[in-house]
């Protein structure tokens, strides 16, 4: 299999790519389209941005073929061992899984863009780019000469994105025998010296947690926006990594911590999804929806170490810590589909709504809920071994026993390797919280008070959200309700997500609703509202002190024990 990128005028957007197929046998072959990229378990229907598509021989005559699906074409060879199709892809989307193209830069995720044969997916791949000659190429890929690569098979090759650009910004180190790239697109101004610091201590202890890293080299690809973004998404030996505006990413008190956290987190993904797989997606179907409800352990374990790690490994200090982990209790408990859907339902449903808000408190988030139960699950492992073993032993065993061997991963495998470790019954947490329903809360602060800390749960200091029940979000000049508490007086009286709240008390609101609700919290307050069909009605809200509304939670140590010590090192 072979792969010529080529483009004429970088501005329009398209990417032009030659596929060419050797060793036909066949009178027809199909040829599939990527639906979908793994690290975000949704349809992403990547064929939407192909405007040309044509197949030849070798010798260049136009050969037949037809549309079986939205992204399967049928071609017949007419008796040709060579096919040629070339077609071209609309790359003008830059964040961490799609695929760019301007004057600047050429940049491919390939999963987005090349076309492959379901049947012959394990074959070599060679990728040749017809780009400038100043152009270098950001990539894990294995470089054969200055723009060529070759992969040993197709997931390999959209495995590996790429960046190229004449003005990439390029440090390596070495830590535990691997070569660690860090490479920088866009405007930036890394402080190298601080990166590698930072990076070598967590990288140093993941390394160390599973006893060997799966790759040789590794390569961290930032794209630095000038506008606020965060995103990223793991590879078999890379990640791409958005993030802005540039010019907040070096601060410490800016945007540097979340550069640290997202980095830790896409890391230890080489280990946690890249390796350890649900069986569901071992290996990926591109073609089609992979269904697992084991989004608690790819995302949900790995969101719970990647900032752990930058914890233990001194990267993070307790207050910074913290910080990240009370982020997961005000999502946890601010969203209300977490009494309607359990994680491993949300998890399956990644690929119907996983990202977007969907229909109000209609699910949970595998990142949030499952870092927390894992949390607790790690503490239910230290208590029950006398801190002896932690969540660390499973990972390391999922990791050895079933990636290293080439095995998947099922649900019912991760609760009998607990059992195993822990030496206890895991149904409680396994049968009330990542496949029920059940609230969390008792056990949650059971586990925070094993590690010396305690769950302080206080109304928030903003009226609207403490008192009425109600939040908002400002778009475009407009004031929005964006969630409502249950039973909260905004509920009772009919508030509705989306609303505009237009004044309070006949005055106007310039982004200064909160402002305007904590003046006036000792009378009634009438809110002029704005449906979304257009309607303008009124809704008063008589003040009751026992009204129920929103929280601020955040954990407190309150002494540095033993078990604490033994969690932050086992």
């Amino acid at each position: 299999m072979k792969y010529i990128v080529s483009y004429q005028n970088p501005n329009n957007h398209y990417i032009d790519i030659e596929f060419i197929i050797d060793k036909i046998k066949s009178e027809t072959i199909e040829v599939q389209l990527p639906a979908w990229r793994p690290g975000r378990y949704e349809l992403g229907n990547f064929a939407k941005n192909v405007q040309k598509w044509e197949a030849f021989n070798n010798k260049g005559s136009i050969l037949p073929f037809k549309k079986i699906t939205k992204d399967l074409w049928e071609v017949e060879t007419k008796g040709a061992s060579q096919v040629h199709i070339k077609y071209n892809y609309f790359a003008n989307e830059i964040n961490a899984g799609s695929s760019y193209l301007d004057d600047k830069q050429l940049y491919i995720n390939g999963v987005n863009c090349f076309l492959y044969l379901p049947t012959r997916q394990n074959e070599a791949c060679e990728l040749e780019l017809k780009i400038p000659s100043t152009y270098e190429v950001a990539s894990g890929l294995k470089q054969t000469s200055k723009h060529n690569f070759i992969a040993k098979d197709f997931h390999g090759l959209v495995d590996s994105p790429f960046i190229a650009s004449n003005s990439l910004q390029h440090f390596t180190f070495d830590e535990n025998k691997v070569k660690f790239n860090l490479w920088f697109n866009g405007e930036s101004k890394p402080d190298w010296k601080k990166l590698e610091t930072d990076f070598r201590k967590f990288i140093k202890n993941q390394i160390e947690a599973f006893g060997d890293f799966p790759v040789d080299e590794y390569h961290f690809l930032f794209q630095i926006l000038p506008y606020r973004t965060y995103h990223g998404v793991e590879h078999y030996n890379s990640t791409v990594i958005s993030l802005g505006p540039s010019y907040d990413i070096m601060r410490t008190d800016g945007w540097y911590n979340e550069l640290l956290g997202v980095s830790s987190h896409e890391l230890y993904h080489t280990w946690n999804v890249k390796q350890i797989r649900p069986i569901e997606m071992h290996p990926y179907d591109y073609s089609k929806e992979n269904y697992t409800v084991m989004g608690y352990l790819d995302e949900g374990v790995t969101t719970y170490y990647g900032d752990k790690f930058l914890l233990t490994s001194k990267v993070f200090d307790w207050e910074q810590y913290t910080k990240t982990f009370n982020q997961l209790l005000d999502r946890h408990y601010n969203n209300f589909g977490v009494n309607n859907y359990s994680v491993a339902q949300s998890s399956f449903d990644t690929w119907l709504d996983g990202y977007v808000k969907g229909a109000p408190g209609r699910k949970g988030s595998i990142y949030t809920e499952g870092a927390l139960i894992a949390f607790m699950t790690d503490v239910f492992i230290l208590k029950n071994t006398q801190n002896k073993k932690s969540l660390n032993d499973v990972m390391k065993t999922l990791y050895q026993d079933f990636a290293k061997k080439g095995l998947g991963v099922s649900d019912a495998d991760y609760k009998t390797v607990i059992e195993n470790i822990s030496r206890a019954a895991y149904d409680e947490i396994y049968n009330n919280f990542i496949h029920g329903k059940k609230d969390y809360t008792a056990h949650l602060k059971e586990a925070l008070n094993y590690i010396g800390c305690d769950l302080e749960i206080k109304p928030t200091k903003n009226f609207n959200e403490s008192n009425l029940g109600f939040k908002v979000r400002y778009e475009n000049g407009a004031c929005l309700v964006d969630n409502i508490f249950p039973t909260s007086l905004a509920e009772q009286n009919g508030l509705a997500i989306n609303d505009e709240i237009i004044a309070i008390n006949g005055i106007k609101i310039i982004n200064d609703l909160e402002l305007w609700s904590e003046y006036y919290k000792e009378e009634e307050i009438t809110c002029s509202i704005k449906r979304e069909l257009g309607t303008i009605t009124r809704i008063t809200f008589k003040i009751d002190k026992n009204a129920v509304g929103f929280s601020d939670y955040k954990i407190i140590k309150q002494n540095e024990t033993d078990n604490y010590k033994h969690w932050l090192t086992i």
